[in-house]
């Protein structure tokens, strides 16, 4: 999968890109991780009722350049995406998620375009 300024998750009307303000203190002062490469990764738990345990997790991926990213949702262990759109616990995952994609949006990490 690769970098791309616009993504849409699988089931999901909203699309979000990178927001053209973005700065790299913001993505470390959310959490995201710099890999070996010097991209940046964060990875947050879905699930509502177990933070550490996740049964879904949101994975957002930013280039070094910070001009393009990657979003998915995938099983707890990474392996595998998954659409929560069609899940039985689907509006546990939706507000959690909606709250993460929020929270990038404040601190000018990625816009949702509709």
């Amino acid at each position: 999968m690769a970098f791309e300024a616009t993504v849409t998750l699988t089931g999901d009307t909203t699309s979000y890109q990178i927001n053209p303000n973005i700065k790299k203190f913001a993505l470390k002062d959310v959490g995201f991780q710099e890999t070996k490469v010097g991209n940046f990764v964060l990875k947050r738990s879905l699930d509502p009722n177990s933070p550490y345990n996740a049964t879904v997790e949101l994975k957002v991926m930013v280039n070094k350049d910070l001009t393009g990213f990657k979003l998915a949702t995938l099983t707890g262990n990474g392996m595998r995406d998954v659409n929560i759109f069609k899940m039985a616990k689907k509006d546990d995952f939706l507000e959690q998620f909606h709250y993460i994609m929020g929270t990038l949006a404040e601190r000018e990490i990625i816009n949702p375009v509709d």
